[in-house]
């Protein structure tokens, strides 16, 4: 009596698609805690309008932090102009609130013990801007704010770039929170553009990324023919029993 064999085979293919996670060296968000602690200190009592300078621990020397008290309506109106930022007209916070402070940082020299980018290296420092509720000049405002963009979008500006490279090369890299990188093309003038608040900064890819993902891609061809010869040879000599 003849045995009857059969071959089953099964090809299974996946496709994984995740966001780009950068590698926090440092913790960013207790360091964002702690900048707002400062800024709400030097910001009491002040002065509506006034953009202030916020000293921090000598420890932290080479960051800088600035922070402004504004009202609702005259941010709608004028928007504000810093350094490295250029928020419009037309932007509103979100929730809505009488007052916000603004809290604008550049991490220097800092930047690449708090912020890394996988197979990218930062060319230009980190710099952030936060917003939180002001309405009660007494309270130490505590809720963070989103903004609400009607108009045109938020400018971030990198005059000194640590390279010269070709602008097609050059990435916008806005640095969220648990790591999240989203990437988006520079322009000319060396500005990225943005919806709302964060930290940004400007990366180019590391020399040796497209080699090693050419290399992994020949891999994985060779290993994937290897497999389709092993089950040609199967298929064929089950047909020849």
């Amino acid at each position: 009596m003849g045995c009857n064999r059969s071959w089953l085979i099964f090809p299974l293919f996946v496709l994984l698609i995740s966001p780009v996670h950068g590698l926090t060296g440092y913790d960013s968000e207790s360091l964002d805690v702690l900048i707002h602690q400062y800024a709400m200190k030097v910001q009491a009592k002040k002065r509506t309008g006034t953009s202030l300078k916020v000293p921090l621990p000598a420890n932290f020397s080479g960051m800088e932090v600035s922070v402004v008290r504004l009202r609702s309506g005259h941010f709608w109106e004028r928007g504000v102009n810093f350094s490295s930022f250029y928020i419009p007209p037309r932007v509103t916070p979100f929730p809505f609130v009488k007052r916000l402070s603004i809290v604008y940082q550049n991490l220097g020299n800092w930047s690449t013990l708090y912020y890394r980018v996988p197979d990218y290296s930062l060319v230009a420092p980190v710099v952030g801007f936060m917003a939180y509720d002001a309405s009660n000049s007494s309270a130490s405002g505590n809720q963070a704010l989103k903004f609400n963009v009607l108009g045109d979008p938020i400018l971030i500006k990198f005059p000194n770039l640590a390279t010269k490279g070709n602008p097609e090369i050059l990435k916008c890299v806005e640095l969220g929170p648990d790591g999240l990188v989203h990437f988006r093309n520079i322009t000319n003038e060396n500005t990225c553009i943005t919806q709302g608040d964060g930290h940004f900064s400007v990366a180019v890819k590391n020399s040796g990324v497209d080699k090693n993902s050419r290399v992994w891609i020949w891999w994985v061809i060779g290993f994937g023919s290897a497999i389709f010869a092993l089950v040609l040879l199967g298929v064929i000599g089950f047909t020849t029993l």
